[in-house]
């Protein structure tokens, strides 16, 4: 059995400077369904519902400020793409600059350890030519230990 049919709605026609308006409105207005779609890309049938609410307050000669405004008063700022900087949204607004100073922080600290952990190393004593050869002989001792050099370690 077919799913219910829709009408196609009767709109009004709209000039050519009205057509202009109506498509950058549609660029302008986010898919509630679709989320990451404008309403010109979407094919939700929210999003031509609310097409037609456009098209149809531009053809009643809203502003667009108007039809934004009713818009967000019906389905709140997550229609807009361009959300306004208000308290709710400053967490959107600031967060990408908050974790960039995070990050330069982070990094600025890293470097200024290893700066010092080279300055500490570079002052500190020499090895004496006897501490030397007792670090070659402990190595010498500890590769030939090692499993790898041992002939029953391949069987």
């Amino acid at each position: 059995m077919a799913g219910p049919l829709r009408t196609q709605v009767e709109l009004p026609t709209l000039d050519a400077a009205q057509n202009k308006r109506l498509k950058q409105l549609e660029e302008e207005l986010r898919c509630l369904v679709c989320q990451n779609q404008n309403l010109a890309d979407s094919n939700a049938e929210l999003a031509g519902d609310l097409r037609n609410i456009v098209h149809r307050m531009i053809a009643d000669n809203h502003s667009d400020q108007a039809i934004k405004d009713f818009l967000v008063e019906r389905y709140g700022d997550f229609v807009l793409y361009d959300p306004p900087v208000q308290r709710n949204t400053w967490v959107l607004w600031g967060g990408p600059f908050l974790m960039l100073g995070l990050g330069a922080g982070v990094w600025t600290i890293i470097q200024r350890r290893q700066r010092r952990a080279l300055a500490a190393s570079a002052n500190a004593a020499p090895i004496d030519g006897s501490a030397r050869e007792r670090a070659r002989a402990l190595l010498a001792d500890t590769n030939a230990d090692s499993p790898a050099d041992d002939p029953r370690a391949s069987r």
